[in-house]
């Protein structure tokens, strides 16, 4: 079972709802889970204020940003969600291969 981290500004209850609309066996393959969010407390504790970024959150947004690179995927003009997944998975794919081939 894959594990999606979510951002406070989700709904879980929402997007199971609209997920199982489309594909009804979906949530014995994915759950959903709330990112950390720190607290004004904890945040005080640590000597910061403002923005903190949560350490699981960033993967996600790096990745979003790797993905906006992708020329093929600034507007996505797809008819299929099976054509889409191909251009995200290929956008990926080059990401990789560009890191393997880089000089060390």
């Amino acid at each position: 079972m894959a594990t999606i981290l979510l951002d406070h500004g989700y709904h879980p209850e929402h997007l199971k709802e609209e997920l199982e609309k489309v594909y009804p066996q979906i949530m014995t393959k994915i759950r959903f889970e709330l990112s950390a969010k720190p607290s004004k407390q904890e945040k005080k504790d640590q000597g910061k204020s403002g923005f903190v970024p949560v350490a699981a959150r960033w993967v996600i947004e790096r990745s979003n940003a790797w993905m906006e690179r992708c020329k093929i995927l600034v507007k996505n003009f797809e008819r299929t969600l099976a054509n889409a997944t191909a251009k995200v998975n290929l956008c990926f794919i080059r990401l990789m291969v560009k890191r393997l081939a880089a000089p060390s």
